[in-house]
């Protein structure tokens, strides 16, 4: 009898690459799979290669497939787990693969839209894959979550993915979610077990991701006589090319040119153009290689070696050991500088005379009005000026709390146009803003987070993840007006971002899960502030800094908002910009 014979796996994302290489393996050690993707015509041609594979082993397993499914899409899985359960399947295996590059571009000029997209589509649809996938599970049962090297290797390791953010944050978030699910799936005997592959041969990552990061680089500084604009419209032209023979690539440069010249010399754009092709080529080429010679035997895994690592956690021995872990399966040497902090080092008390500090307040209890109003009387009282933006899902008794001691309104502040006309607003009333503050409030107790529902879930994903972001967005945009489209404006540019929390829980018995519920949240805060920070000071050459502060400690104590303070005053210094550190846990102590 073969492995797996008589099991079920349902595995995401299974048309192609990784997710196929899976189903393949599954159905070669007997069992039988469930496949799923947006499109109709690989998962077709996959389930031909299966049930040929199927059929040699006489193993009597079955290919059932769910085109048009998005793992984002909260209705067609719904749908697909009602199917399931309408016809009494139960699975014992569900894998978490499917994903997307997400937008490859700075922060600063990435879309919040695609920001928020990236987000749903491996954050939160591997969330409610796994939770609508408890209906069709029973005790024994194995959720397998597929993540990615470049986020973090454990909560104090950070790898910064420059032109990845919101793929970093997912994939960190991911990893967490992993771990919390693990403990809140104890009594249901439902093991959860997160991989970490490293790099993979797949199309994806040598016709997108590697080409894209090339051309973003390209359009940072911008090109030979292109402004970054231009060479922006020039990569949409020209990255589809790649790959294609010589006489294509020559007629579509040429075609390009003539579409984008606008006035110029079309016969020297064309040549540019030929330039700006190979030199994508060679840095997309040199990329790869700088990422192979951090591996041993400088070899990418295949497709394969990851189905196999994948199908060795569901073996039920290994999995009962490592439930709960996020398995670092990737090999790769990746030069680590701290990034993670404690108490930040101690500076002369900043003067903030004629400076503007803003708020974005989005509160969740008394203590986070009260911390606001401990860092806001701070900055007043060593001469700056405030103002509060204060979110609307912020408890009335709370907006009335902090309007009755500072300038504040109550804004839409998961709305980018919204939030920068009042940052605008801020900095002709109050004067040049030094820094932005944003306070993210805590997880409510009392929450399990697999029984939320989706529209819960995916408010708490806004609250902790989207909205920082798009405050830490328009920010930058203050900072640096039209920095989005010329990026060369960045350069020596100042200015301070703050995010403070989520905190974690008080108390002489906190329990492991409500730890790591929070730690769902801070998982993907981290990799995003490193990813970001690494993209303000190496890439664009400016003194811009982001911090994330995490108050509270593993113990359970109190926080102290003193920390904090000190914290931004760090931050607006000058030995801020040198700092590798850039999130900190200012109430932990070595």
């Amino acid at each position: 009898m073969l492995k797996f014979q008589g099991k079920l796996a349902l595995i995401t994302g299974s048309g192609t690459g990784i997710g196929q290489a899976i189903a393949k393996r599954f159905v070669e050690n007997g069992a039988s799979v469930i496949i799923l993707g947006r499109r109709r015509e690989p998962l077709d041609e996959t389930a031909k290669m299966l049930e040929k594979i199927i059929s040699e082993k006489n193993s009597g397993a079955s290919v059932r497939i769910f085109s048009g499914v998005d793992v984002a899409d909260e209705a067609a899985m719904n749908n697909m787990f009602d199917s399931l359960s309408k016809d009494n399947i139960t699975i014992d295996y569900i894998i978490n693969n499917a994903g997307v590059s997400g937008p490859v571009t700075c922060f600063a000029n990435a879309s919040m839209e695609d920001f928020k997209s990236t987000i749903g589509i491996h954050l939160t649809g591997t969330f409610w894959g796994s939770v609508q996938a408890l209906r069709v599970m029973k005790e024994g049962g194995k959720i397998i979550t597929i993540s990615t090297f470049f986020t973090e290797e454990r909560p104090l390791e950070q790898r910064p993915y420059r032109f990845r953010s919101p793929y970093t944050a997912s994939q960190g978030a991911k990893n967490r979610l992993a771990e919390l699910m693990s403990w809140e799936l104890t009594d249901k005997g439902i093991i959860s077990i997160a991989t970490n592959p490293g790099p993979v041969h797949s199309d994806r990552i040598y016709k997108t991701v590697y080409p894209k990061a090339a051309a973003e680089f390209m359009r940072v500084s911008g090109f030979e006589d292109l402004i970054p604009t231009e060479v922006d419209a020039a990569n949409k032209e020209l990255l589809p090319l790649l790959g294609e023979d010589e006489v294509v690539i020559k007629e579509r440069i040429a075609k390009a040119a003539e579409k984008l010249a606008n006035g110029k010399d079309v016969a020297k754009l064309t040549e540019t153009f030929t330039n700006l092709l190979n030199k994508i080529q060679t840095i997309a080429e040199k990329v790869q290689n700088n990422t192979s010679h951090m591996i041993a035997n400088k070899e990418f895994l295949s497709q394969g070696q990851v189905s196999e690592s994948v199908l060795n956690l569901c073996d039920d021995e290994i999995a009962k050991i490592l439930n709960g872990k996020v398995i670092p399966g990737d090999r790769v040497f990746y030069p680590v500088k701290p990034h993670i902090g404690t108490t930040t080092p101690g500076v002369n008390q900043p003067d903030f005379a004629g400076k503007a500090v803003v708020f974005t307040i989005d509160a969740t209890d008394k203590t986070d009005a009260e911390r606001v109003e401990f860092l806001a009387q701070h900055i007043e009282k060593n001469g700056g000026k405030v103002a509060c933006f204060i979110s609307q899902s912020t408890p009335k008794d709370i907006q009335e709390y902090i309007s009755s001691k500072f300038h504040s309104h109550v804004v839409d502040i998961k709305n980018s146009e919204e939030v920068e006309r009042w940052l605008n607003t801020a900095k002709t009333n109050i004067g040049e803003i030094l820094g932005v503050i944003h306070i993210t409030g805590k997880l409510a107790e009392g929450l399990k987070l697999t029984e939320l529902t989706r529209a819960e879930w995916e408010a708490l994903t806004e609250k902790f993840i989207s909205t920082p972001a798009n405050v830490a967005q328009r920010a930058l945009e203050q900072f640096v007006p039209g920095g989005s489209k010329d990026p060369r404006l960045y350069k020596d540019a100042k200015g301070a971002i703050m995010i403070v929390g989520p905190d974690l829980p008080i108390g002489r018995k906190v329990t492991g899960t409500q730890r790591a519920q929070v730690e769902v949240f801070r998982g993907a805060l981290r990799p995003f502030t490193t990813t970001v920070n690494q993209e303000l000071s190496d890439v664009l050459k400016s003194q811009i800094r982001m911090f994330t502060i995490f108050p509270g400690s593993v113990t359970g104590s109190e926080p102290n908002n003193q920390r904090i303070a000190d914290a931004f005053n760090f931050l607006v210094s000058e030995n801020a910009g040198s700092s590798s550190e850039v999130t900190f846990c200012v109430d932990e102590s070595r």
